[in-house]
């Protein structure tokens, strides 16, 4: 009996060893080979460059009051908009910010060549250097407390070649405006300078799909749009915008006479011949003036459209006196008519401020903020 109790007990311990080292030290267990082969994974599909979802800017603001903040303003030309800057002899220096400030003005207009900083190819990807430049003049703008309106300039092959290129407009819209929806409102975005070589028809559908991406970012952001036929007065006239989207500011140009705005200038073909035009704000002059305003002002009105006078100037080789003249009768006009304006331009052929002597051009500095 004892040894039968005892026999029981040895193999009830080794029973229960044995179950703890099972326990202990799981068995591996090879996986049985799958008859058919794991699918390859399929490459990435070209899409447009992925960024940190922004904060989408949803801040209710009213356009006509954005607008009117706009006030009097200065386009910073020649810098951004050349093919490389500096290359048409003016780049950007903080101190010009100071200097807008200063003066009197509330807005930057910068025209940027986006278009020659971004890749030709999908996803057209924009130079991260180049993108950090326009990020400078931003933060020096909105730091001084003044408005900046940045815009698509200078965009050729576009004008072309709209169709051909119309995917690349929008992926550069999609990113330009990923990247400013946590800038306060007092950043607005123009969706192409002049649009040209295209019918109203045709401009009032392209710009759509662009104006779709930035919305993606910014349902709420000031976007700038101006008509077809170089946003003159006749394209605003045409110009036909969403009617549900309330968060659009018009634009249009002027520069009319154009053989007194633009005498002797290189690169227009005859403007040698025009030397000489003078502009001596009789009543003659101001007729057509006054009849272009009052159409476009008008225009605001029936469509319920804020409006804004994105460039207006006279080339420097036009006489002085004749230019101010002009652009002082312009600018009090547009004001009399509730329109903000920003004078082209900054420091270069028609500049408000003389690089060279580091001072205003006084006429046409007094015309503009008197």
């Amino acid at each position: 009996m004892i040894k039968t109790t005892n026999w029981l007990l040895t193999a009830t311990l080794l029973l229960v060893t044995a179950c703890q080292a099972s326990v202990a030290t799981p068995t591996a267990v090879t996986p049985t080979p799958s008859a058919t082969p794991a699918p390859t994974a399929s490459p990435e599909p070209t899409t447009i460059p992925s960024v940190t979802p922004p904060r989408i800017n949803r801040e209710i603001v009213d356009a006509f009051e954005v607008a009117r903040r706009l006030g009097r303003g200065v386009n910073f030309g020649n810098m951004l908009e050349a093919p490389t800057e500096g290359e048409w002899g003016i780049t950007m220096e903080e101190s010009y910010f100071d200097l807008v400030k200063a003066g009197g003005f509330n807005t930057i207009r910068l025209p940027v060549r986006w278009s020659a900083h971004a890749l030709a190819e999908a996803p057209y990807t924009i130079d991260p250097m180049f993108f950090a430049r326009v990020d400078w003049a931003v933060d020096n703008a909105t730091q001084r407390g003044l408005n900046i309106v940045v815009n698509m300039h200078h965009y050729e092959a576009l004008m072309k070649t709209p169709k051909d290129h119309q995917q690349r407009f929008v992926a550069l819209w999609r990113q330009i405006g990923a990247r400013y929806a946590d800038r306060p409102h007092s950043v607005l975005l123009e969706l192409c300078n002049e649009p040209n070589g295209m019918s109203a028809d045709f401009w009032n559908g392209f710009f759509q799909d662009a104006l779709a991406a930035v919305r993606e970012s910014n349902p709420t952001r000031i976007v700038v749009v101006g008509g077809a036929d170089w946003n003159s007065v006749k394209g605003l006239l045409e110009l036909k915008l969403p009617e549900a989207d309330r968060n659009l500011l018009a634009t249009f140009h002027y520069y009319s006479p154009f053989e007194f705005t633009h005498q002797g200038a290189e690169w227009v073909s005859g403007a040698d011949a025009w030397m000489g035009t003078q502009w001596d704000g009789v009543s003659r002059d101001k007729v057509n003036v006054d009849w272009d305003l009052d159409r476009a002002a008008a225009w605001a009105r029936d469509n319920n459209r804020p409006l804004w006078m994105g460039e207006f100037g006279a080339y420097s080789k036009a006489d002085l006196a004749a230019r101010e003249r002009w652009t002082a009768y312009l600018a009090r006009e547009a004001e009399r008519r509730s329109i903000p304006w920003s004078y082209w331009e900054f420091g270069a052929g028609f500049g408000v401020y003389d690089r060279a002597a580091q001072t205003w051009v006084e006429p046409i500095k007094r015309a503009l903020a008197p």
